[in-house]
């Protein structure tokens, strides 16, 4: 049996590979259980996160065929719902590779990654009105935070699919790169955010998407724990020792 999503280990960072190509990467059940699985580790060793796609395509969407037997119960479960928004809360950022589909459940996961790179044959989008559903792990609200409200209802409501560089105008993707760049620019993102501090970090990711009436006090004690830290003092003095050697 194939393995759904394969894992690579690295240092300071993960790289998940949906292995689905038979299926452009559809998000099945297993798929579901086996990032449930590299969340459970990410959340515990709090390294940025890297998910791409095999065989050309991100994610196609959730498999249709499990979805067409899906049931009222099997909604409340948030099946989809729940992984990715377990994706979006893990401590450190998460990077979204995409190159061909990322659509409707692929979207979804998309969309709740901290930042999205794609290559130029990249197709996005969210057309489960075009099935008789809607877009409930996600899409029906994040992304109007990402695009705007009249963008976000023509891909909701008229099933309109971005192409790369449309994509990159309306801030869904970041970057568009080769394919054959694509892997590497992932992990030059993934290495600029190494280079901060890993507390500094997680910590701004967290009061990121923190309500609004909760500011500026977590601001304030999140900073309080951060002036308290080694890596802040270290930091600092390295700052002023470089700028005393110009």
């Amino acid at each position: 049996m194939t393995t759904p999503l394969l894992i690579e280990d690295h240092d300071d960072r993960v790289v998940l590979r949906l292995n689905r190509p038979e299926a452009r990467n559809a998000i099945d059940l297993a798929m579901v259980e086996a990032m449930h699985d590299a969340c459970a580790d990410l959340e515990r060793s709090l390294k940025i996160a890297l998910i791409v796609g095999s065989g050309g395509t991100f994610a196609a969407g959730a498999d249709i065929a499990q979805l067409r037997e899906r049931r009222r119960d099997d909604a409340l479960r948030g099946i989809n719902s729940g992984i990715f928004d377990r994706i979006h809360r893990l401590p450190m950022p998460v990077i979204a590779l995409i190159d061909g589909y990322a659509l409707g459940g692929g979207a979804e996961l998309a969309y709740a990654c901290d930042f999205r790179i794609g290559t130029p044959t990249a197709k996005i989008g969210s057309p489960e009105a075009g099935l008789g559903i809607l877009a409930a792990a996600g899409a029906n609200w994040r992304l109007r935070e990402l695009v705007g409200e009249p963008l976000a209802k023509e891909i909701l409501l008229a099933g309109r699919i971005l192409g790369a560089d449309e994509a990159v105008s309306a801030n869904l993707l970041t970057e568009v790169v080769p394919v054959d760049d694509l892997e590497a620019a992932g992990h030059r993102l993934a290495d600029r955010i190494a280079g901060q501090g890993p507390l500094a970090v997680r910590l701004t990711k967290q009061l990121f998407h923190a309500p609004r009436d909760a500011h500026p006090l977590i601001d304030d004690i999140a900073q309080a724990v951060l002036f308290e830290t080694e890596e802040k003092f270290d930091r600092m003095t390295a700052f002023l020792d470089r700028k005393e050697k110009r």
